[in-house]
């Protein structure tokens, strides 16, 4: 989900500050070789694995590719006033963020993260206190998954904080899971809970004052690497992707890339709030970077993964217009895509 789908772009009055953590306003952000002298010290205290060669310092950073893998190479903006404001969202918590939405693609292909890349176009007033809590974020995620900051770039943004992360993995040979391997007949599941994120964002739009500790699904998801893995590594699912622009739109991608169709159980969503409402965040609302994968009917997955739930809510269908349903109380009903969507009218 993003922020100008429920609100209009535009600054906040101070009175609507809605970022619990005060800042103070005290220099500019550092020449751009003090910003990144700073960020190499953090990172060179940072242990990596044995992929990464080289980091921060040369024209490149140096990966190896371990033989029998392949790598997998994903990249993510992350624009201030589309997916993040600084009135409704602490520094560490864009920082943390912009690394989630990298980190989870990595995690939809059952592949293992080894290195990430950031570029940081900044505004010349922002106070540098902010860009050092932002890297804070960031980092703290990336120590949480051995994921080295091996280079990036920085520049001078005429308006507004702009974020590019490039996060690079690795997955066995032949092994990754994608898009494109449901089949009529294979089960439908999604990890954890759906709709949290854009509840959480949709009190911020109604001015609510919110503790980041208290919504961790929005301010700081959790990307499901262990559960990639361990679906990859027990040859469980067929397709996989995740949930970064709403359920219906991120199945339809599946059901795109497999050539199928596919059912949604109303009664099996495990929706943050039983209502009409909930179920439309569950269905649409987007950022829950959960993982939504299909496997064999003979399959036995695990109702939890790495401590995370697993639900079953559906089945693929064979279908030449990959048409998706809803069904509720035995009716069904067509399950269009309205999740998130760049350029949509």
């Amino acid at each position: 989900m993003y922020l100008h789908r429920f609100s209009q772009a535009g600054d906040c009055t101070e009175s609507q500050n809605l970022i619990t953590e005060a800042y103070i306003v005290a220099a500019l952000p550092r020449a751009e070789r003090q910003l990144i002298s700073a960020i190499r010290s953090q990172v060179a205290r940072f242990p990596h694995g044995r992929e990464l060669t080289l980091g921060i310092g040369d024209d490149t950073a140096i990966l190896r590719v371990a033989p029998g893998s392949e790598l997998l190479v994903t990249t993510d903006f992350s624009l201030e006033g589309v997916h993040f404001r600084r009135e409704w969202h602490p520094p560490e918590s864009i920082g943390h963020r912009c690394l989630a939405r990298g980190l989870s693609d990595i995690a939809a292909m059952g592949g293992k993260p080894v290195a990430a890349f950031l570029s940081l176009a900044l505004p010349g007033k922002l106070p540098q206190l902010w860009v050092d809590r932002f890297i804070k974020g960031f980092l703290a995620l990336a120590k949480q998954f051995s994921v080295p900051l091996a280079g990036g770039d920085t520049a001078q943004s005429p308006s507004g904080v702009l974020a590019d992360i490039v996060v690079i993995g690795s997955v066995p040979r032949g092994k990754a899971i994608l898009r494109s391997g449901a089949r009529p007949g294979d089960r439908l599941y999604v990890t954890g809970v759906l709709g949290a994120s854009v509840s959480a964002l949709n009190r911020l739009r109604r001015g609510e004052r919110l503790r980041p500790g208290d919504f961790p699904e929005h301010f700081s998801p959790s990307p499901r690497i262990a559960v990639g893995q361990y679906l990859r590594k027990h040859g469980l699912a067929s397709s996989m992707i995740d949930l970064s622009d709403g359920l219906s739109t991120d199945l339809s991608h599946i059901c795109e890339e497999s050539r199928v169709g596919a059912l949604v159980r109303v009664d099996s969503l495990p929706t943050v709030e039983s209502s009409p409402e909930g179920l439309a965040y569950a269905l649409h609302g987007g950022e829950d970077y959960e993982l939504l994968f299909s496997a064999p009917r003979r399959a036995r997955v695990p109702k939890k993964i790495a401590g995370v739930t697993v639900t079953e809510i559906g089945e693929i269908l064979p279908s030449r217009r990959t048409q998706m349903w809803l069904e509720s109380e035995g009716l069904r009903v067509p399950l269009k895509a309205k999740g998130w969507e760049h350029f949509r009218a």
